[in-house]
C-alpha cells in the first residue's frame, strides 16, 4: 500500500437510516487500514432528479440544483468510490440512479471519470442483489467510471445471524473490498 492517504467516499442507494448497506459502508469505514479514509456522502435522497435543463454542462441558462455541487465535489475530490446498493424490484435505487447521472456529466468529465469504483451491497432475495449490483456496475462504467470488477461483496440480509454485519466473515469481505479498492489506487498513483 501507499503512504499516501487514500480517501474513499462512499454512495448508498438506501435512504433508511437503519440499512445493511449503509451498515457496511459503516463496516468499511471502522476496519479501513491506516492512512484509508471511508466517509459516506450524504444528501443523495435531496437531489433533484437529474434534467438537462437544469444541468449548465447542457443548458447555458441552468444553475446546479441544490446539492448536486457538494456530491460532485465531495466524489471529484476522492481517490475511489464504494456503492453499497439495495435492490428494488429487481434493479438499482432511483436515489443512487440518479446521483450516478448527477455525476456523469459534464460528459466525458464528470466526477466519476476514470475512477475507481467498487460496487457492493446487501438485499432480501435469494441473490443477494446481484442484478442490482451488475446494473450499478453498468451504469458507472457508462457515467466513465472505471469498476473494480474484483470488489465484489454480495450480502443476503435474510441469512445475516444475531451479529449483523458484525458477523467477522461480513467483516472480513468488507475489509476485502476496501483493501482492493485501495490497490487500484496505488497503482494508479
Amino acid at each position: 500500500m501507499s503512504e499516501k492517504n487514500v480517501e474513499i467516499v462512499a454512495l448508498v442507494g438506501s435512504l433508511r437510516k437503519e440499512s445493511v448497506n449503509r451498515q457496511l459502508v459503516e463496516v468499511a469505514a471502522a476496519n479501513a487500514p491506516a492512512g484509508v479514509t471511508v466517509r459516506i456522502v450524504e444528501g443523495l435522497g435531496a437531489l433533484q432528479f437529474y434534467s438537462e435543463d437544469d444541468d449548465p454542462s447542457t443548458a447555458a441558462d441552468a444553475t446546479l440544483p441544490a446539492g448536486v455541487a457538494e456530491v460532485r465535489a465531495a466524489v471529484a475530490g476522492a481517490d475511489a468510490v464504494l456503492v453499497a446498493t439495495p435492490e428494488y424490484n429487481g434493479t438499482i435505487p432511483a436515489v443512487l440512479k440518479n446521483a450516478i447521472d448527477w455525476l456523469s456529466r459534464p460528459f466525458g468529465a464528470g466526477a466519476l471519470s476514470a475512477k475507481p469504483v467498487g460496487v457492493i451491497g446487501a438485499a432480501l432475495g435469494q441473490y443477494a442483489g446481484t442484478w442490482s449490483r451488475e446494473d450499478t456496475r453498468k451504469s458507472i462504467r457508462i457515467a466513465g467510471g472505471t469498476v473494480v470488477e474484483e470488489v465484489e461483496v454480495g450480502i443476503q440480509t435474510s441469512k445475516l445471524g444475531e451479529q449483523g454485519v458484525s458477523d467477522p466473515a461480513v467483516i472480513e469481505q468488507v475489509v476485502a473490498a476496501v483493501n482492493r479498492l485501495v490497490d487500484e489506487v496505488t497503482v494508479a498513483a
